[in-house]
């Protein structure tokens, strides 16, 4: 039988009961503020004092929407909002518990206050879509200590219980590209063209021979660099936004490249990024091009049809992108592209990003010669 929000919100209390430090794994579309609001009521008092910590400011305006519509008007008095870049900041002793929305963002810099917090009696109470896979990782360690998983919902349970529409994922696979198409400054400071593919083996050569782990990881984010300004990529993106007659959302690298891909972007250095938000959302153009800013805290209506430039390897934010998709009627079905270079890590990327979603919505496009 399928369940509703309410029912699963109401499993996922229970699996909190009265523990002082618990981490929910909820899909989007489940209302994660609202559960949050339902745990706050719970400890609600004259003198209770709550912490909400998120990774953007733009989220925490879901809380208040949430506290407004479902009647909970009466905590925002007691509610103090935080970014976890400016966690460290707030007085250890203020609050009484602390949410922890998006913790798959927590970092070894956040382990003092939290550890502080804890130790005078603080609840801790960890929100997020995507739970760190790895345990030894830094994200993984801090989540497993300070906000162990006792429930979790996934996103394929959502689509079944018709809490978020249907999905259908095409990964297209380019080959690197051997034209010399690409200028390079030299230390003599000339210039001189090189081809995407003579980059690649460049950067994987360079990994292969580097002396220290700190040289193998500076090189590796310099190879991915490399990878996000390919531009093959780019030129298929064009291609395939240009075929789509739905209201897409493209996410490229940088802002840059938004810039060139559509009309209309949305990022921190572009003033018009509100209002072609609003008149996306509203239906009045139908295709945007972003960067990072609207991966996550964001619902935009009957958004159809996503292209997703780059994975990073990253499930957390492939999950988050995707999501985007996630929120058109529960017998629609979304439409999300994703470019991979096929003979390269970007495959290994890209793979790693898609595990947590049904394999069978999963189509792998074969590459153009």
């Amino acid at each position: 039988m399928a369940k509703d929000k309410n029912q699963i919100q109401d499993e996922a209390l229970k699996a909190i009961g009265p523990l002082r430090k618990a981490g929910i794994v909820a899909s989007m579309g489940t209302g994660k503020c609202l559960l949050g609001l339902k745990h706050m009521n719970k400890y609600y008092n004259d003198n209770a004092s709550f912490l909400i910590v998120a990774p953007r400011k733009t989220i925490q305006q879901s809380w208040i929407d949430d506290a407004k519509q479902f009647e909970y008007n009466y905590l925002l008095d007691h509610i103090n909002f935080s970014t976890y870049t400016s966690l460290n900041k707030h007085d250890v002793t203020k609050y009484d518990i602390v949410y922890l929305d998006e913790c798959h963002s927590l970092k070894y810099t956040h382990k003092d206050w939290l550890t502080a917090f804890e130790k005078r009696g603080g609840i801790i109470l960890g929100l997020t879509g995507t739970y760190p896979k790895y345990g030894n990782t830094e994200k993984g360690k801090m989540c497993n200590h300070f906000c162990p998983k006792v429930f979790e919902y996934t996103t394929d349970e959502a689509v079944a219980d018709d809490i978020l529409n249907d999905y259908k994922i095409f990964v297209h696979q380019l080959y690197l590209d051997g034209a010399p198409n690409i200028p390079i400054t030299g230390k003599d400071g000339k210039t001189f063209l090189t081809s995407e593919a003579k980059s690649y083996h460049y950067w994987d050569q360079r990994i292969m021979s580097a002396n220290t782990p700190k040289d193998s990881q500076m090189t590796r984010i310099q190879r991915m660099k490399a990878i996000q300004g390919f531009p093959s990529k780019e030129r298929y993106a064009a291609k395939l936004l240009s075929k789509v007659t739905k209201k897409t959302l493209i996410f490229a690298n940088t802002q840059d490249q938004a810039d060139r891909l559509c009309e209309h972007s949305v990022h921190s250095d572009n003033k018009q990024s509100d209002v072609n938000l609003q008149l996306f959302k509203e239906g009045s153009i139908l295709k945007l091009s972003a960067v990072e800013q609207l991966s996550q805290g964001i619902t935009i209506p009957a958004l159809e049809t996503g292209i997703i430039m780059h994975s990073y390897g990253n499930n957390k934010q492939a999950a988050q992108k995707i999501g985007r998709f996630l929120r058109l009627n529960p017998d629609a079905t979304a439409t999300v592209h994703i470019l991979c270079y096929v003979n390269s890590v970007d495959k290994d990327w890209v793979t790693s990003a898609l595990e947590q979603f049904d394999q069978s919505k999963i189509e792998w496009i074969h590459p153009i010669l």
